[in-house]
């Protein structure tokens, strides 16, 4: 185990430091060499305490998420925390960067705990569909006040080292030389004959016991099966004894794993990482250094874009046409810092390093500095092809050409310029310096030099980065544009909005799709349409959404929605205009309704060669529209109810009333007549 652990003695306090590169994670090898180190450090006469502590840039950093949904190889993580307990010496549990998951469990499993003041402690299993696995439900209410190991545990935040210092999770916080002071509090705890502490036998710890029972009983009625899960763990920690909890955390956690929720969050936590792996690019291709970027449009997109660069240090020229609209730009991003600075996430020091960053400038030529260039301006194809024909003129060779377009053809602005392969799309969700989603357009002429270094920003930026080919509307946008077709027709129909919008919140949407309308703004989401819309009579009744009081909920001073007789009479006035029979759908099928068409639309992207695996449609629309990720996105859920089932119910859609998104692809169709799984498809 000398490849992984290594021992230093001094003055009887055995330091070992385990190093496995990257995170340290609690792999079979790790285990193994916890265990036999520990019970062969018990052994030696020579050694009076044990500090345990970790190598790199993190404490143990959880189990190997591989290895969940079949049995742990001996020793289990449990074996582990037992041995800790079990040893006849001290044990201290040294702590610096992240101590997570299994990393804190076995922390728990130490006698005391000491941490940097930088470190961070928590329990995130939650955003996999679990719970603590190795006694963190039964050892962190032993440990801490039951409430707040509640909390901590289905939060899943982690929290700083000082907060864990004042709740009792840690003994001590320094500030340095983590290794010495770790071995001043071994040498400190021998020396005072300090007892062995082992958090199995210690009694749960409840203070307010009414804030403790509303935190369990809100968990226990909660749609998610973890949330649940951890209320009934919880549960046993306050009723049983320890050795009974721990074996019933167990259950529930293979419970858990086994469930359809946490296969959901694993895939989709599996997907985002192969999101960023680009099919076949060349392996020679490394991506280019960008140290300068310059960003066209100073509004709510280009400011956005912005400060995503500036988050990470990186110089931003910000060009606009007009001096008001620069000004305006450039105090919009000192406003949304210094907001951020009031809620104690930015130090007022932090937004002047950013602001200093900006170059904000009415000469598109001092664009010729930057190595990559953002277009952010209006929707129009002719404006952005006026500007890439401008950036061609002064751009730096090798410079990468962007634009944000959303729907546009990004090969039809390529073509304005001479240099086509430095050309792509990067497409920002707004507000830009929070989603997590950016498509990266690949024209038909970019080159693996460019989508390289796009990829490689992306990352660099916090990104949830997806490759798409070039169509209308991309990924995100074009298959969840589906969505909104759905919802119109089966309101004009007849069925009720508020059972269209509650169908969506029931399968966990963040909000439905009328309510979304509403909250955008009608005139905004329908001002580009020529043609008679739905949403057009809306805006021309006035009805623009909460911001004018009505769109297609009526909304009282606090913007509260309720139904609305003048909604109603503008959608059965466009269904007569519009000549649609009412065919109302029964309640159980409103979500079939809704999202097998979006299902279709996703296949269709896979079956054009569109994205490069269908795991990236999954990734694009739970970081860009909020897809519950419990399901695992659309292409991951089609499976789990069944293509067969999808494609039966697509085709009884009546023919008058139907249109591609309704009829289903030959790809679908193979895949349900093959048992193929959608969702594990790729080019």
């Amino acid at each position: 185990m000398g490849d992984i652990a290594n021992i230093n003695i001094e003055d009887g306090i055995a330091s070992v430091i385990f190093d496995a590169p990257p995170v340290n994670a609690l792999s079979h090898a790790v285990r193994r060499a916890i265990v036999d180190n520990i019970e062969a450090l018990s052994a030696r006469s020579d050694v009076t305490a044990i500090v345990l502590r970790c190598a790199g840039r993190t404490f143990f950093a959880g189990a190997d998420i591989s290895e969940f949904g079949r049995p742990f190889e001996a020793p289990d993580p449990n074996d582990v925390i037992a041995a800790l307990e079990d040893c006849p010496k001290p044990v201290v549990a040294a702590i610096h960067g992240t101590a997570l998951g299994g990393g804190l469990e076995v922390a728990l499993g130490a006698h005391y705990r000491i941490a940097l003041g930088s470190a961070r402690l928590g329990f995130p299993e939650i955003s996999l569909g679990l719970l603590p696995g190795a006694g963190g439900s039964q050892r962190a209410p032993r440990a801490i006040d039951a409430g707040e190991a509640l909390a901590l545990i289905t939060s899943g935040k982690p929290i700083h080292a000082s907060r864990a210092l004042e709740l009792g999770l840690i003994d001590r916080l320094v500030e340095q030389d983590l290794d010495r002071e770790a071995r001043a509090f071994a040498r400190e705890l021998v020396e005072k004959g300090a007892p062995l502490r082992r958090l199995r036998d210690a009694a749960v710890r409840t203070g307010d016991a009414a804030a403790l029972e509303a935190g369990l009983q809100a968990a226990r009625t909660a749609s998610s099966a973890a949330l649940a899960g951890c209320a009934e763990a919880l549960d046993l920690a306050l009723a049983v004894p320890f050795a009974e909890g721990l074996a019933g955390e167990r259950a529930i956690f293979d419970r858990l794993s086994a469930g359809t929720e946490s296969q959901a969050l694993r895939y989709a936590f599996f997907a985002e990482r192969a999101a960023g792996k680009v099919i076949g690019l060349d392996p020679g291709v490394t991506p280019a250094p960008v140290a300068r970027v310059g960003v066209i449009g100073a509004g709510t997109m280009g400011g956005g874009i912005a400060m995503n660069f500036l988050n990470v240090g990186i110089p931003v020229i910000l060009v606009e046409v007009r001096q008001e609209a620069l000004d305006r730009g450039v105090a919009t991003i000192r406003r949304n810092y210094e907001a951020t600075a009031k809620k104690g996430r930015l130090t007022m020091a932090a937004v002047e390093e950013r602001m200093a960053l900006i170059a904000p400038t009415l000469d598109f030529n001092a664009l010729a500095e930057a190595d990559l260039v953002i277009e952010a301006a209006f929707e129009s194809m002719e404006v952005k092809k006026d500007i890439f024909t401008r950036l061609d003129a002064i751009a730096k060779p090798g410079a990468i050409l962007a634009t944000n377009t959303s729907f546009l053809d990004v090969d039809a602005i390529a073509a304005t310029t001479t240099r086509p392969q430095d050309v792509l799309g990067l497409h920002f969700f707004s507000p830009a310096n929070v989603m997590k989603l950016l498509e990266v357009v690949r024209g038909a002429k970019t080159s693996d030099a460019a989508l390289a270094t796009a990829m490689a920003l992306a990352k660099q930026l916090g990104k949830s980065a997806v490759v798409s080919r070039v169509c209308h509307g991309f990924i995100a946008n074009r298959i969840m544009d589906v969505r909104r077709v759905a919802a119109e027709r089966i309101l004009l129909q007849g069925t009720d909005i508020a059972a269209i919008d509650g169908a969506l919140t029931d399968y966990r949407f963040p909000m439905g799709q009328f309510q979304m309308f509403d909250l955008v703004g009608l005139d905004v989401l329908g001002r580009d349409s020529d043609a008679r819309t739905l949403m057009g009579d809306f805006v021309a009744a006035g009805r623009l959404g909460q911001k004018s009081g009505g769109g297609y909920y009526d909304y009282d001073e606090k913007r509260r929605p309720a139904r609305s007789e003048a909604a109603d009479a503008i959608i059965r006035g466009f269904a007569a205009h519009a000549g649609i029979e009412a065919a109302a759908l029964d309640p159980a099928d409103i979500l079939a309704g809704l999202l097998y068409p979006v299902v279709n639309e996703g296949a269709r992207l896979i079956e054009e060669g569109i994205v490069q695996r269908a795991s990236d449609i999954d990734v694009a629309v739970i970081a860009g529209y909020g897809w519950p990720a419990a399901t695992g996105g659309p292409m991951f859920w089609a499976d789990t109810v069944g293509l067969p089932q999808i494609v039966a119910a697509l085709d009884g859609v009546p023919p008058a009333s139907g249109d591609q998104h309704f009829r289903p692809c030959q790809l679908l169709r193979d895949c349900a007549a093959s048992g193929q799984a959608l969702h594990s498809i790729s080019s």
